[in-house]
């Protein structure tokens, strides 16, 4: 859609007006059901300030984001469809259903459209299907399954399954994150606390020492310096930094694709993602090929699913050699992602017409794996919050003591 600035003329008076159409033909249409005068000129423009402001606070108000819905009021919704389905309501009664008993704003005016679409004669995956960035893939894909094998209530049920899977793991590393982030978070509290409150109380004193101060304390003063003159600068520019970062990462796929990839090398983090991602991928390829859906489709679906960029566009290799014809062995060993024994037992599963079960292995596998990283995460962190602990209270005593030990030494005692 274009935007026309028309000039007019209203009795002895020049006027303007901005008309929104699709080419000037479209624009002198629009500006003559007016009937507000004579056009005198008409000039393509940029879109209105005014228009933009509109269209922002129409974006804000509508209920639907561009973001996912809550899991577990999804997972929710997805469980009530696959009863009533399954006790043989149609579908349209049934979205009516959640529609009135859901209290998530987001997915009540999800399925609200969705049943509307419904009503009007479409089907329940292409009503679904403008939805995949608030839903995901892997819902288009098995609620289509479920249309085309007529075991629509299997296939929801089956979704709700794998994402109350998916929910749990990220609730199991949230727990185990919790002690650690609280550990650090009191120690930056700590450390502020006596920068800001402790450190100036010895500051005046080490100053009328005159004594050469040695290198912790000048170090304890000058973060006591850069605290007090620049601490709400130093905050917000942290913060737009940050801003900055997130802003960039949403809209450069390169720095995405570089951060993510270098996420997988952190300490800890990089395992727990790696074995994450693997479990995932793995669980619903096996899921969904399972299930009968075709393996270039099962693995586009599982593809979707993977958060991490790096990751993701591995996995996307494996989707190409197999539509370029090769093996699924081929493209997992091109994905350069799976550890050579997983490799092993991939080939044998598929040399053997037993894929399923060897996914199945696999899967284990790499729960098992992310399972251990988790219930170790405190363990593995400890010995760093040691030595943080260890470093602070180090420097501090060498800050405060040192310079203390040189002013007795002076003065003899």
């Amino acid at each position: 859609m274009k935007y026309f600035d028309v000039r007019y003329r209203r009795g002895e008076m020049r006027q303007s007006v901005v008309v929104e159409a699709d080419n000037r033909l479209e624009a002198m249409k629009q500006f003559q059901k007016l009937q507000i005068g004579v056009p005198i000129e008409f000039r393509e423009v940029s879109e209105p300030f005014g228009v933009k402001i509109g269209k922002f606070m129409a974006k804000q108000r509508d209920p639907i984001k561009a973001k996912r819905v809550n899991n577990e009021h999804y997972i929710s919704v997805l469980r009530q469809l696959s009863v009533m389905l399954d006790a043989g309501m149609p579908i349209n009664v049934c979205l009516e259903e959640v529609v009135r008993s859901t209290q998530d704003v987001m997915l009540k005016a999800i399925m609200k459209t969705v049943h509307e679409d419904i009503e009007g004669g479409q089907g329940f995956t292409n009503a679904i299907k403008p939805f995949r960035t608030q839903l995901g893939n892997l819902s288009v894909s098995m609620i289509y399954l479920g249309e085309q094998t007529g075991a629509l209530s299997e296939s929801i049920e089956k979704l709700a399954d794998i994402l109350q899977t998916i929910h749990e793991n990220r609730v199991k590393l949230k727990k185990a994150t919790r002690y650690p982030m609280l550990t650090i978070f009191a120690m930056a509290i700590a450390f502020g606390v006596v920068i800001t409150f402790v450190v100036p109380q010895f500051k005046e004193i080490f100053a009328q020492s005159g004594t050469i101060l040695p290198f912790p304390t000048r170090m304890l003063l000058w973060l006591e310096h850069a605290m007090t003159a620049y601490g709400p600068f130093i905050l917000i520019g942290g913060f737009a930094l940050m801003g900055i970062y997130l802003y960039m990462y949403r809209r450069h796929p390169k720095l995405a694709l570089f951060s993510d990839r270098m996420l997988l090398r952190v300490y800890i983090v990089g395992a727990v993602t790696k074995y994450a991602m693997l479990g995932r991928f793995v669980y619903i390829f096996n899921v969904l090929i399972h299930a009968g859906i075709p393996i270039v489709d099962a693995l586009k679906a599982a593809v979707g699913v993977v958060d991490n960029r790096y990751m993701k566009q591995q996995f996307g290799r494996i989707v190409e050699d197999i539509e370029g014809g090769q093996s699924l062995h081929s493209g997992f060993v091109n994905s350069k992602m799976f550890e050579s024994m997983i490799l092993q037992m991939l080939k044998a599963g598929e040399d053997s017409g037993a894929l399923n079960t060897m996914l199945e292995k696999i899967t284990k596998y790499y729960n098992d794996k992310y399972d251990n990283i988790i219930d170790n995460v405190s363990s593995m962190i400890e010995p760093i919050l040691i030595a943080a602990i260890a470093g602070f209270v180090l420097v501090l005593a060498l800050g405060i003591f040192l310079p203390m030990w040189s002013m007795a030494e002076a003065m003899g005692m």
